[in-house]
């Protein structure tokens, strides 16, 4: 019952909602994964990094790819390279992303 297994692995941590926000990346409304980030300060959880519930932007892309300047006393900026698959049971794999904006919702760029 491997089906079964899958979806119950889903739902059980909201990883199976999904908000209909148009047309984008199949992650696009739906629970960021919790992925084991290296970040300049080391090993880090992205659970860890959403702990303080403060906007976050995460750049897995190239250092210095994103300027929020005009927005830097609201979101924190943080550098991140994840090497894994992104997998979900929800989806299975999907394709990686330069950049995530989870904020309960997950936005893209």
């Amino acid at each position: 019952m491997e089906e079964t297994r899958k979806r119950i692995a889903a739902e059980m941590p909201g990883l199976g909602i999904h908000y209909d926000l148009g047309e984008g990346h199949p992650l696009v409304g739906r629970r960021m994964p919790d992925l084991d980030l290296v970040t300049p300060d080391g090993p880090m959880r992205v659970f860890t990094l959403l702990q303080n519930a403060r906007p976050l932007l995460l750049n897995l892309g190239a250092p210095g790819s994103f300027d929020i300047t005009p927005w830097s006393d609201r979101i924190k900026l943080v550098y991140a390279k994840y090497d894994g698959p992104w997998e979900l049971p929800a989806l299975g794999l999907v394709s990686a992303r330069t950049a995530v904006y989870p904020s309960g919702r997950i936005n893209f760029a």
